[in-house]
């Protein structure tokens, strides 16, 4: 339970985080949007931190900001998108969204009042707290995944394999007139097919 400094810490990192994950719907401006979401994140990660999960702030700080954000705001400065033109078909699904909205929305209403109503199930099957004086909780939630869950540790790894394998095979693309190394063609040139004689008459040039 955080009290008196942590509290009021807690109160503005979530101050900024809900102000700046709103801006980065209005910023009309995607390179802001970017902008304001990288800011999100290292609000979300010290709020990890104030709470005692410093391993997931780091986590948030490293992946999620050093990677994925920074990769969208390379992506968003370095094509030329017409966003005026891809928002001109927004109100086309709208409808869909509002559906997806309002089943988030019943989802969340539901886990709220469940826990609301049974707030000792959660305490039920959650896992044990480490002592934060003898074992770090880094340690301890490391314990955790390499053993219990091991096997859904490694499936998840499978299928981000297997996605990053597809997105690339789907994207690239090659170009018709640009030269590109091919082993086989390599592997198969004999002397007849690699030197081309060529009998240049006496006084003249090719």
């Amino acid at each position: 339970m955080l009290t008196g400094l942590g509290a009021a810490f807690f109160y503005l990192f979530s101050c900024i985080a809900i102000a700046s994950a709103v801006m980065v719907i209005a910023a009309r401006n995607p390179v802001h949007s970017v902008l304001f979401l990288i800011l999100t994140f290292v609000n979300a990660a010290a709020l990890f931190l104030l709470t005692g999960a410093e391993f997931l702030g780091m986590i948030l700080l490293v992946v999620y900001v050093g990677a994925v954000a920074v990769l969208f705001l390379f992506v968003v400065m370095m094509l030329d998108v017409d966003f005026a033109e891809l928002k001109r078909g927004a109100l086309e699904y709208a409808p869909v969204g509002a559906l997806v909205g309002i089943v988030l929305a019943a989802e969340l209403i539901v886990v709220l009042a469940g826990s609301a109503f049974a707030p000792s199930a959660p305490a039920s099957t959650a896992q044990p707290m480490p002592d934060v004086a003898t074992r770090h909780n880094t340690a301890a939630l490391g314990d955790v995944l390499y053993t219990e869950y091991v096997y859904f540790f490694q499936i998840a790894g499978m299928v981000l394999l297997v996605a990053m394998i597809g997105a690339i095979v789907l994207t690239l693309r090659h170009k018709e007139g640009v030269k590109r190394q091919s082993i086989m063609a390599q592997v198969a040139r004999n002397p007849k097919t690699a030197i081309d004689v060529v009998d240049v008459p006496t006084g003249k040039g090719i």
